[in-house]
């Protein structure tokens, strides 16, 4: 029996080409599950496990979001981060068109075009976190330094406290 190769996603190939290490980490799943399941189906802890927001601010433009999956987006805070008076969640119905990726499947690394994005402060208490890997099915662990080598963000305080 051949042994199934393994598909990568643009996000997956974006890491390599930058020789930036990262561990690929699979689960079955065929539809939407928010990340808090896939970090219990998992055992990961919900510190390490990170989800990828997208937001549109004041000035139409679009804004990416990194932050833990427990947490909630502080939008004042993430608005002051990028200069805006305000952002806003954009529809579920526009994530594709908007990053390239599906919900559920969303990650910082290699959306269709180079938004602004910031990862919150935490990550950097964490010698590695987890997000999407691009789809559904998919999560990718890598440090949090590498990932905002990838995804062109910087660190900012987002989540409410």
């Amino acid at each position: 029996m051949a042994k199934q190769k393994e598909i990568k996603t643009n996000a997956m190939r974006i890491l390599e080409s930058m020789k930036l290490p990262y561990t690929h980490i699979t689960y079955e799943c065929n539809e939407f599950v928010d990340a808090i399941q896939i970090a219990e189906m998992l055992s990961l802890p919900y510190e390490k496990v990170y989800k990828t927001l997208v937001t549109v601010g004041s000035s139409r433009d679009y804004f990416v979001f990194v932050i833990p999956i427990a947490e909630e987006l502080d939008l004042k805070a993430a608005a002051r981060s990028t200069g805006q008076k305000s952002v806003e969640m954009i529809h579920v119905k526009d994530i594709n068109k908007i990053t390239g990726y599906i919900r559920g499947g969303c990650t910082a690394i290699g959306m269709k075009k180079q938004y602004v994005t910031k990862i919150d402060l935490s990550a950097r208490a964490q010698e590695t976190i987890i997000v999407s890997g691009g789809r559904i099915g998919s999560q990718l662990e890598l440090s949090p330094e590498d990932l905002a080598r990838a995804a062109g963000a910087e660190f900012a305080d987002l989540v409410r406290h």
